[in-house]
């Protein structure tokens, strides 16, 4: 059986790289619509952030809007993979467990 990611597997961080992933491989989101979409407060959203870009699963890019800094997020080409062997796993494991 393969062993699921425990850097994806944490309920926070699977919903930031489910909703990353469906985005186009060129595509990236502001940090603030990420947080709308997925509900959750600054400090909790970079904190996962973190852990997925220490793994090489997310990107992220600074740049200004005039005066106002903003952040761009993306999952990296190893996070889009990662995520990809993560589902297969999940999947094999609940195919597993209605045999």
């Amino acid at each position: 059986m393969t062993e699921l990611d425990a850097v994806i597997h944490a309920p926070a961080r699977l919903r930031v790289v489910a909703t990353l992933a469906t985005l186009g491989a060129d595509d990236e989101i502001t940090f603030p619509r990420l947080q709308q979409l997925l509900d959750m407060t600054a400090g909790n959203l970079s904190t996962h952030l973190r852990k997925l870009e220490d793994a090489g699963y997310v990107r992220q890019s600074k740049t200004h809007a005039g005066r106002k800094p903003v952040t761009y997020l993306a999952l990296t080409p190893q996070g889009r993979r990662a995520f990809e062997d993560y589902t297969q796993a999940l999947t094999g494991l609940l195919k597993g467990a209605g045999a």
